[in-house]
């Protein structure tokens, strides 16, 4: 087994849980699933939530099953505004802040990002080159200490 294709994102870091270590000892890398929360990190449902009429489209206000799974818990998409609120509050788009996290971590050997428009692709490559600061690196940890992970 070279990869394991886990969720790892701001809001499900359960891979971190020694798992991580494991595999690393092992040689197996992480393919990081959803790190954008099937879209609850990239900030379009922090006004509407998931359920409202005017929700923008995407499979977490589209798909009644997927509201049914661990990105669309009540609990995960308040952690998601805290951390998109806190990308903002640093100058980046929230997912800038979600991607730029999970490319960089030591763990993660690629992503698995989901795009539906070329635009969609633009941002998530542009996020590559950035690197989180240890001011906000701290606020993230501050934040997943006192929230955990409420997607998992």
């Amino acid at each position: 087994m070279v990869s394991v294709q886990n969720p790892y994102a701001l809001t499900n870091r359960s891979y971190e849980n020694a798992l991580d270590e494991t595999c690393h000892r092992l040689g197996v890398g992480l393919l990081a699933y959803s790190p954008l929360a099937f879209g609850a990190l990239t900030g379009k449902y922090d006004d509407s939530g998931i359920r409202d009429a005017q929700a923008p489209r995407g499979r977490l206000s589209l798909y009644e099953s997927v509201q049914k799974q661990r990105w669309a818990r009540p609990e995960a998409l308040a952690a998601a505004r805290r951390y998109n609120a806190l990308a903002r509050a640093h100058g980046l788009t929230p997912t800038e802040l979600a991607l730029a996290f999970v490319y960089h971590r030591w763990q993660v050997c690629s992503t698995i990002i989901g795009v539906t428009s070329l635009a969609q692709l633009e941002q998530n490559l542009a996020a590559w080159p950035l690197r989180l600061s240890p001011e906000v690196l701290q606020a993230i940890d501050a934040i997943r200490w006192e929230l955990r992970d409420p997607a998992q």
